[in-house]
């Protein structure tokens, strides 16, 4: 991929909505297939009470819009101020109790296992039924829509197109507590080609940093795509269908 794709892939643009300044993607097709569209507000006319308490709107309680749900709540209803990562918001803003919630749990992921697959690592790499492996840095792309695999050869693989993740474990460490990662599974297709290609990750074998950091970088794909599913992360018209066993 040439430099001059790669930055018109992660270029940015900022733009005011009704809810605030967004720093959105230059290009909408190169979005990222966490983001959220802004929802429409439920119109003034339609919300003469708060739809958590059911207090009644005046001159001295006044009304206002959850920047997740659009819903119209009290000021006692939608007080906090959140961010709002998958809108892109450039500061925190209004949210209801309850979306409120779901963006501080969504945070994690953008805190902690975004940042882990966004940095990569190394692992052996296996295509179909090939004996063959190859090894390759695999990461996340900038704009979270690519999985990229670099070594001798170079491969892209759009989130979208990806239909089953798996990671592989093994054994249970002495004295209990959870399996060990040791490899990733998934099945994608490809534009213009029939059936689905399998993708097989596994880490090294040696207990050193490059082994530590793919197994920081499985557990951030085993976690973080099962969390964003639970809580709706992935765009309902891009959803990635997770399958995890142990």
């Amino acid at each position: 991929m040439s430099s001059e794709v790669a930055a018109r892939r992660d270029a940015k643009k900022l733009v005011r909505s009704s809810s605030g300044l967004r720093m959105v993607p230059e290009h909408r097709a190169f979005g990222s297939p966490f983001g959220l569209e802004e929802p429409q507000w439920v119109p003034d006319k339609e919300c003469p009470r708060c739809m958590q308490c059911d207090t009644k709107f005046d001159f001295l309680t006044r009304k206002h819009h959850c920047r997740r749900c659009g819903r119209c709540f009290c000021d006692k209803c939608c007080s906090q101020k959140v961010p709002l990562r998958r809108m892109c918001f450039v500061d925190p803003v209004r949210q209801c109790a309850e979306c409120a919630l779901v963006s501080h749990k969504e945070a994690e992921f953008y805190d902690k296992q975004l940042k882990v697959l966004l940095s990569g690592a190394t692992f052996l790499v296996t295509f179909g039924n090939s004996e063959k492996s190859e090894t390759m840095v695999c990461r996340l792309s900038n704009n979270q829509r690519y999985l990229l695999l670099d070594g001798d050869s170079h491969y892209e693989i759009e989130i979208a197109h990806i239909s089953t993740v798996q990671v592989l474990t093994e054994g249970f460490p002495p004295g209990g507590g959870n399996a060990r990662a040791t490899g990733m599974s998934l099945q994608y297709t490809t534009p213009g080609a029939d059936g689905v290609t399998q993708l097989k990750l596994t880490a090294g074998e040696d207990a050193n940093a490059s082994r530590r950091q793919s197994t920081a970088w499985l557990a951030a794909m085993h976690k973080g795509p099962r969390h964003c599913l639970h809580h709706g992360l992935l765009a309902s018209s891009r959803t990635l269908t997770a399958n995890y066993t142990s």
